[in-house]
């Protein structure tokens, strides 16, 4: 029998600030709601906005760290995958609650307007919290000492077309 996937990958904003509890055994546990919102034309081609929320959970020192600073209206981008669990109620009736149990959180910017200012933690076009990246928009690469001029692969006269 092959193996399932279970993957989840959402872009939305923080509905409320994050609350973070630990476990009778002390491992840390961070609850966010998430708002995905997304636009569409109904069938008399007026545009409507519909939002779903999401119950995201991430455990450990990754959810220590955003705790301080993850507050409502930051967009975020979380991967992760789909956990349903019942209980029952006051009542005696069986309930069922499905969360994202998040592997992967990446900033995408400050609230519903994307990025913020080049140097804003979180900000910068959406590119805030990523690995990599380069310096200040509109720098030059680093050139590592070089000034030659790359060689100009397809230049007639040359043996090799493909530069690499």
């Amino acid at each position: 029998m092959a193996e399932g996937l279970n993957r989840v990958m959402l872009l939305g904003n923080l509905g409320a600030d994050p609350e973070l509890r630990y476990t009778q055994s002390g491992s840390a546990v961070l609850n966010m709601r998430l708002a995905t919102t997304e636009s569409y034309l109904d069938k008399n081609k007026v545009r409507q906005e519909r939002t779903d929320w999401h119950n995201i959970v991430l455990w450990g020192k990754r959810g220590e760290a955003l705790a301080k600073f993850l507050t409502k209206g930051t967009t975020i981008f979380v991967e992760g995958g789909l956990r349903t669990s019942s209980y029952d109620d006051k009542e005696g009736n069986k309930r069922y609650k499905t969360e994202i149990h998040a592997n992967n959180i990446i900033l995408a910017g400050r609230g519903r307007g994307g990025g913020g200012e080049p140097g804003d933690p979180g900000g910068g076009g959406g590119g805030g919290g990523r690995r990599g990246g380069g310096g200040p928009s509109g720098s030059a690469p680093p050139s590592g000492g070089n000034d030659e001029a790359p060689p100009d692969f397809g230049a007639p006269g040359s043996d090799d077309d493909i530069p690499f």
